[in-house]
């Protein structure tokens, strides 16, 4: 037997979901952070990634503004740091001193990497899409990087990296499987 489920609790029968933190900044470089599970990979050539964002929150207008995000890859360590990210406002909230996180430079666009996450993406939005509730930003990558420890023959190693998927803010690593 199956539960039919109400409209509010789709989601609820979808797969969980990698958690990213995102990085943006607004006109005078002040850096934010937001925690998203609405990540996916779209095209290798050119490679592209899409996130989403509710117009709602901050980051949504920086990223819009300023064309240019960073996908950061967070490891199960950073769960706490990366959830204070996802329940803080970055209108009100510098998110890298609440966290305890640090911004490093990045290489080819102006929203700092994460130094603690293992992977970079740097990207430029070249697509906007809106999607209900939800504004699709399509980044082009410019430039990656990633902790050497994570890597083993090229690939990224799941037991080294330890990403982070999710369902209900329950947060768990596949390396674990």
């Amino acid at each position: 037997m199956k539960a039919i489920l109400p409209k509010e609790r789709y989601s609820q029968a979808g797969p969980i979901s990698p958690v990213v933190m995102v990085t943006s900044v607004d006109a005078n470089m002040r850096p934010n952070i937001i925690t998203l599970g609405m990540y996916m990979p779209i095209s290798h050539d050119p490679p592209q990634v899409i996130i989403g964002v509710s117009p709602r929150r901050y980051s949504h207008d920086l990223i819009r503004d300023q064309g240019e995000f960073v996908v950061n890859s967070p490891g199960i360590n950073l769960a706490k740091k990366m959830h204070i990210c996802g329940v803080k406002s970055g209108r009100d909230t510098d998110k890298f001193r609440e966290s305890g996180l640090t911004p490093k430079l990045a290489q080819k666009v102006r929203p700092p990497l994460i130094d603690e996450c293992y992977g970079h993406l740097e990207c430029e939005v070249v697509n906007m899409v809106t999607c209900g509730d939800h504004t699709l930003f399509v980044g082009e990558i410019v430039a990656a990087s990633i902790d050497d420890d994570c890597l083993k023959e090229g690939k990224l190693n799941l037991s080294a990296a330890r990403p982070i998927a999710q369902k209900n803010w329950d947060y768990h690593t596949l390396s674990d499987l």
